[in-house]
């Protein structure tokens, strides 16, 4: 598994796990749980980016280089 797959998997589960929690946090009117959600969702999406710019550096050192297999 790629660097940018496990990015890419662990910011999916951060963006769900901050959903949930800020889910909760509306329910329960808890505003520390529902901020502590939104930051978990903003994580989620910088290492999905994070992923993303990897995946894009990687397909530009392939065309440098002509190499296909990278």
């Amino acid at each position: 598994m790629t660097d940018s797959t496990k990015d890419r998997i662990t910011g999916h589960v951060d963006e769900t796990k901050g959903k949930a929690k800020s889910a909760i946090g509306d329910m329960t009117g808890d505003e520390q749980t529902q901020s502590e959600g939104q930051a978990d969702q903003a994580t989620g999406k910088i290492k999905q980016g994070v992923a993303d710019l990897k995946d894009k550096a990687n397909d530009v050192v392939k065309g440098l280089t002509g190499d296909k297999d990278k």
